[in-house]
């Protein structure tokens, strides 16, 4: 987009690193202030993650270590979306592989978003489902934690002490809150489509 007031211009991309998980390219781009230089991006596959709330008002999450930023926290479930593959259909998957729950019913798509769109690309999709029925025990062996059923009422609190871990929860769970409360449209159906 060149006609908005700020915008940079782009003049391609070379690879620097490339594989399964991440990308990360030198974008040759001129800022609005016409500085022109190679800026670093990093380019991450689609990510999927699923919502599930049941009738208590209560949220499947994962209580889980990420050595990355050496922390505990609570996690939503998702994981990569493999190619050729519908993104709730990745959302439902990861959350059988990673919990041993099977979401029920139609998964209706909650929000989409970049979570850090000044150098990164992730295009993430949430879905959301209203029940949930224990099938078996969890088969992914790297994504290894305790399963809870967290009441929505702790989030905020969770958040403040920086428990929720991630994007990817943090944005999902807000905003299925605020939608709730504000009256919004969290829970109805949208269109898949990310920002």
């Amino acid at each position: 987009m060149t006609d908005e007031v700020g915008s940079w211009e782009t003049f391609g991309e070379r690879t620097v690193y490339d594989n399964k998980w991440v990308r990360l390219g030198l974008t040759d781009v001129q800022a609005p202030n016409g500085e022109r230089w190679e800026y670093h991006v990093v380019h991450l596959a689609p990510i999927a993650i699923g919502l599930i709330v049941n009738d208590q008002d209560q949220v499947l999450m994962l209580w889980r270590y990420r050595f990355a930023t050496d922390q505990w926290g609570y996690e939503l479930l998702g994981g990569l979306v493999e190619e050729g593959e519908d993104p709730a259909a990745t959302a439902a998957r990861e959350i059988r592989e990673e919990s041993g729950y099977q979401p029920l019913g139609e998964a209706e798509h909650l929000i989409g978003f970049e979570p850090l769109p000044g150098q990164v690309t992730a295009p993430t999709d949430v879905y959301l489902w209203r029940d949930a029925e224990k099938v078996g025990e969890p088969t992914d062996t790297e994504e290894v934690g305790r399963l809870e059923w967290v009441p929505l009422a702790r989030i905020p609190e969770l958040a403040l002490r920086k428990e929720v871990l991630g994007a990817g929860a943090l944005v999902p769970l807000l905003y299925y809150i605020a939608s709730r409360n504000g009256g919004g449209t969290a829970g109805q159906n949208q269109s898949a489509e990310t920002a």
